[in-house]
Order: C-alpha cells, then structure tokens, then sequence
C-alpha cells in the first residue's frame, strides 16, 4: 500500500474547502461540465469553502481563446462564479518547471530517451505474450547519451494506490500494472496529470470533484503527489451524462450538449441548473422535481450521488423549462424573448408584450415564441373550411361571424361579456371556433377573446373581415 494508505474523507474543520473547476479551453463549455461546476460550486457553498476555476490551457493548439470565453461567459450565465480571478496553466510554467528539476535531482524520476517507434515495438512485444502494456523501464538506469530525450518519466514505486472515492468507497489500483509513466515531454512542457498534482498543492485544492473518466488519472496523481511529498485531495467521481441511447453523450445523439446550445435554444438558466442537478443525484424523501440552486445548497449531499450512468431526458427538461417560463412576470418574458424575435416585431413592444402573456402557457424554450407569436404579427394563409366547427355548414359560420363582428366592432368593454352570451345562445363551438380561425388562421392557438385583446379591435375586425369573405366565396360553392 501507498505512502498515504487509503485516503479518507477530510472535513472541513481540519482542512478549509477549495474545490475547483478545471475545464481545456478546446471546446464550448459542456453541460457535463457545467453539472461539476454546478456540484463543485455547492460543496464549496455548504461548507463556506472557496469554489475556483483553473483554465487547462497547455495544450497551445487545440486551445482557443474563444472557448476559453465560452466557459467563463456560460458558467456566469448560470449564475456559478469563482471566488477568485481564474487561473491559466500556461501563465504556472516556472511553477512546474522547478518541481520536475526536483525529481530529476532526487532520483525520482528520469529522462526517457526511447523514440516512438521503439515504444510502439517493445507494446506490441508485450501484448503478443499476453502481457497487459507498460513501459520497461528500460532508461531508468540508462547514462544520458547523444540522442534527444523524448519524455520524463515518474520512477513507479509498484505497490497497491487504494483511496477513498466519496461516492464509490474504496478504490484500489496495483500500481505494478501502470509502469513509469510519463509526466513531462521537457521541462517547459508538463503532461496532463502532473500540471493537475502541482496545481491542486499549490491552490490548496482540498477536494476534487469530477467526472468518473478521470478515475484511471487518480493511481497517477497519488503517484505524483507521493513523490513530490504532497497530501493528496479528497476525490469524489461523479457518473458520466448519457445519451438516451444509453452511450456518453455526444453531438452525434443528442442534438444539444453544450451550455450555448441550449441558451441559443431558449433554455433558462435556472431551468439548466434545476435539470443538471438531478443528473445522478436526487434529494433525499419525496422525488420532488423543481429545485433551486439556494435548496440545492441545503440538501445536496455527494453521497447521494449514485455511481451509474446519468441518462439526459429531453422531454423533462422541456417540462422543467416550460415550467420556469411560466413562473417569469411578463415584463422579465419580454426582456428574455427579445433575442429571438424578429426585428420588425420589436416595433411594436406592447403588442409582443401582450403576445407573450397569452403565448406563455404554450411556451417549452424562449425560442419558441417565434413560430407561436408570428400570427399575431401576420395573419398567415388558411383554407376556408378550417373556419367551419366540426360538421357546421357555411352559412351557420356566417352567421357565427357576422355576429361576433358585429360585437368587435362595439365598444372593448363589452366584447368578452357578449361573446359568452352569444355562444350560449348558438353553441359556444359553434361561437369560439371561427372566431379562433379568423383571429389566429389556426387550429390551434390561444383563446380566442385573448387574441383579440392582444390584436386590438382595429385588426380584429380586419380579419374577421377577410375570415367572412372566405367563408362567402365557399358558400357560393356548395
């Protein structure tokens, strides 16, 4: 067994709580990430820790300063933000640097001279015996020579890596099957999981939440930690998104995975942060399905975060969304649809302002609005005989509609109180029907008194105008 044994949970009182979020800038901000932020950013809310945000940018050419916006312009949209100015592996070289002159001078790790090619040879030789692949070792004694040195490599003591997983218990690697791996490529350019150990100590880094595909990472940073004489974190892996399909989610089955696909889509923040949270995780009690970040911050506990796969359902967080929008104040709906209307519409503000109250109740994502409002601002083309309830004759909508202009044309005050009464007197489909028909040209649409008020008596009596002279022209036809 390891130096530290089997690493167990620390508590807040004998270690302050830093968690951190540690994104690559080589890609938008994911809504897997935006959940380990989410988790990270409460662990550190419950016990008054510091939540933080390092950019794991030494990868120069896949990262971009675009993405690297993306992340902090997405996770602000989500209302998670650092407790200080984030920080950028490609500014900590000298950091890294002098830790890797460290080990080279105590021995614990060396310059590995073997070209790719004789790597690849000496796997393939491994694997032909049967033999899980690892390297030799071969230049762990070998006399600095001529040639280029490729890597430096940690000296592996082999020996068992056990630490505690706070969702998965005990975790134990046989550190004899990993070999001496490779930490640096030269001085100047740390690998992966060694920039992660150096960073971790060095920002005080007590708890490390993240996805379960760095679990292989873990054995390594023990590892590193070990031979730099670090105290390794506390680790807790949370389960992997899935697509409905039941794979990891990606582009190719979902076609929304990132934080800016779904705010270009008309998702609200708060409905994201509710969804994501109950990916892999549920409150304790009854399975309540609307939760905010505040009683996420009171109930949230890593242990009940479950060890398999978190499947997304689109159609709940449709309902969720749907949700939050109709809990919004129209004058807050106004100012969060302005984005995905059409400039001409802005135009006229009270007019949206009162498409969006009645659009509201039929409202999944923000983006919707344009495709259900557009009626309001252009009477679209429709058949005749849509105008017609069920198996009513032409001349029976006519009348209808004469009827009910002949009330839209009175004074406002009165329209709702005598549109009622007439469809008690004909019918109320017979009344409410056509009057839908010749307001929206659909099926299916608001009531229709709402969309009259929202149109106005002026374009009311328009349309119910053009509505009368269809139905004139199929009367003369049958």
């Amino acid at each position: 067994m390891g130096l530290y044994g089997i690493i167990s949970p620390m508590t807040p009182e004998k270690k302050p709580v830093r968690v951190r979020l540690a994104p690559s800038p080589t890609g938008p901000l994911h809504i897997g990430t935006a959940r380990t932020a989410l988790f990270n950013l409460i662990f550190a809310r419950q016990h008054k820790g510091a939540f933080l945000i390092r950019i794991e940018d030494t990868d120069h050419e896949r990262s971009k300063p675009e993405f690297e916006k993306d992340i902090i312009d997405g996770l602000a949209w989500l209302g998670i933000t650092p407790d200080e100015p984030p920080a950028r592996q490609s500014e900590r070289g000298e950091l890294y640097s002098r830790h890797l002159k460290k080990l080279l001078a105590d021995g614990l790790a060396y310059y590995c001279y073997c070209t790719k090619e004789e790597l690849e040879a000496e796997k393939q030789d491994m694997m032909s015996q049967g033999l899980a692949p690892k390297y030799s070792g071969r230049c762990r004694t070998a006399t600095p020579d001529s040639r280029h040195p490729q890597l430096i490599r940690l000296k592996t003591q082999e020996h068992d890596v056990s630490f505690h997983d706070f969702i998965r218990g005990k975790v134990t690697f046989d550190a004899g099957l990993i070999g001496d791996f490779p930490i640096a490529k030269n001085l100047d350019a740390p690998l992966y999981n060694f920039a992660v150990v150096v960073d971790d100590f060095d920002m005080k880094i007590s708890h490390v939440i993240r996805g379960e595909d760095h679990i292989p990472n873990t054995p390594r940073q023990i590892l590193i930690a070990e031979a730099l004489g670090f105290s390794p974190p506390v680790y807790a892996h949370l389960p992997l998104l899935l697509s409905p399909q039941g794979g990891k989610l990606s582009k190719r089955d979902a076609e929304l995975t990132t934080v800016s696909d779904y705010r270009a889509a008309g998702y609200l923040p708060a409905a994201l942060i509710n969804f994501i949270s109950l990916l892999g995780w549920h409150p304790e009690g009854d399975s309540a399905e609307l939760i905010t970040l505040p009683e996420l911050i009171k109930n949230f506990s890593l242990e009940r975060v479950q060890k398999g796969g978190a499947v997304i359902n689109q159609s709940k967080f449709d309902w969720l969304n749907a949700h939050y929008i109709q809990q919004m104040s129209d004058d807050d709906l106004l100012e969060a649809i302005l984005p995905f209307v059409p400039p001409g519409w802005l135009e006229e503000k009270d007019r949206l302002r009162r498409a969006a109250h009645i659009e509201k109740e039929r409202l999944k994502t923000l983006s919707d609005i344009k495709e259900q409002a557009a009626f309001i601002f252009k009477l679209p083309a429709y058949p005749p005989v849509m105008l017609l309830w069920k198996e009513m004759a032409p001349a029976t909508a006519l009348e209808s509609l004469t009827r009910s202009l002949e009330i839209i044309s009175g004074d406002p005050q009165y329209v709702e109180e005598k549109i009622v009464a007439l469809s008690q007197e004909l019918g109320r489909g017979e009344v409410f029907w056509p009057l839908r028909v010749a307001l929206s040209g659909q099926k299916n649409s608001p009531p229709p008194l709402d969309i009259f008020f929202t149109l106005g008596p002026r374009e009311s009596v328009r349309r119910l105008e053009i509505a009368l002279a269809k139905l004139k022209e199929l009367s003369s036809r049958v």
